[in-house]
């Protein structure tokens, strides 16, 4: 089975602080979806479930969620997995995803997304739980890259892991491109390299942040714009994997809303910029 890829545009994360603006309107012809953190709405009703009710009548929604923990060695939690359905069967997205990670052991949770090493056990338990979450909601799931600060022994890249991860399981990819920057400081990789190790058809959505530089490593803080050499790498993988719906995320120093539309309107200006010079024809 093919990886079904919506064509959602571009988006921004849904944010407490943003909801007055949103519910006033100030998204309708600005920004195509919204995504959500999934374990946000989880819960029987209040404040959360009407906006994103009230959200989910003007525009799609991607669901993200930050705890299923799918590269644990622990059994997935099954009264996890019905409230994340519920929450599917209720409001419909068109996307739902979470982290190629590990956050919980022995029903101990971190809080915390962390690497998995890359090695063939990792991958068979990888694939197994994400074929069991797919099969709970009845579609197909997107997992992510994460940023990480150390590396465990393996007998693989991390693009080759993942690549695999999602041939065998027949899932999609969340490809965080602020991520794979991140990452490849801090672990001397060509960021190039990933792109062109990941497979066109798998990738169903970007994430696009900004990140802290401390000296000897960069930071994944969600707390600011995204910089100049994530766009170039942007524009890179729009290149390789066309025309794929886009989150900007921002979780800390979360600004105004109008800052968030104008960041999502430069990625949406990449985009475009770069899927126009593919079919512009080239002068012999």
């Amino acid at each position: 089975m093919s990886l079904k890829r919506q064509k959602l545009g571009h988006g921004v994360g849904l944010r407490t602080v943003h909801y007055p603006a949103i519910l006033a309107g100030a998204a309708k012809g600005r920004l195509g979806f919204f995504e959500a953190i999934s374990e946000n709405y989880m819960v029987p009703g209040g404040r959360p479930l009407a906006t994103l009710e009230a959200v989910r009548r003007d525009f799609p929604l991607a669901l993200h969620g930050v705890s299923l923990s799918v590269g644990s060695s622990d059994p997935l939690n099954q009264t996890y997995l019905r409230e994340l359905r519920d929450l599917c069967d209720r409001f419909q997205p068109a996307i739902v995803s979470d982290h190629l990670c590990w956050g919980a052991v022995r029903g101990r949770y971190a809080h915390d997304l962390l690497p998995l090493p890359f090695t063939e056990e990792a991958l068979e338990t990888a694939v197994r739980h994400v074929g069991e979450v797919q099969e709970a909601l009845g579609r197909q799931f997107l997992v992510e890259n994460v940023s990480s600060y150390l590396e465990l022994p393996g007998e693989m890249t991390e693009w080759e892991f993942l690549a695999e991860l999602a041939e065998r399981a027949d899932c999609g990819i969340l490809l965080d491109v602020n991520n794979i920057h991140v990452s490849a400081f801090n672990h001397a990789f060509d960021a190039r390299t990933y792109l062109a190790g990941i497979p066109r058809g798998r990738v169903g959505q970007f994430h696009l942040a900004g990140h802290q530089d401390r000296g000897s490593y960069l930071f994944d803080a969600h707390d600011r714009p995204v910089i100049e050499p994530v766009w170039q790498l942007y524009r890179e993988a729009v290149a390789r994997f066309g025309e794929v719906p886009t989150i900007i995320e921002r979780d800390e120093d979360i600004p105004e809303f109008p800052e968030l539309l104008a960041e999502s309107d430069t990625a949406a200006r990449h985009m475009r910029e770069v899927l126009d010079a593919r079919h512009t024809p080239q002068a012999a």
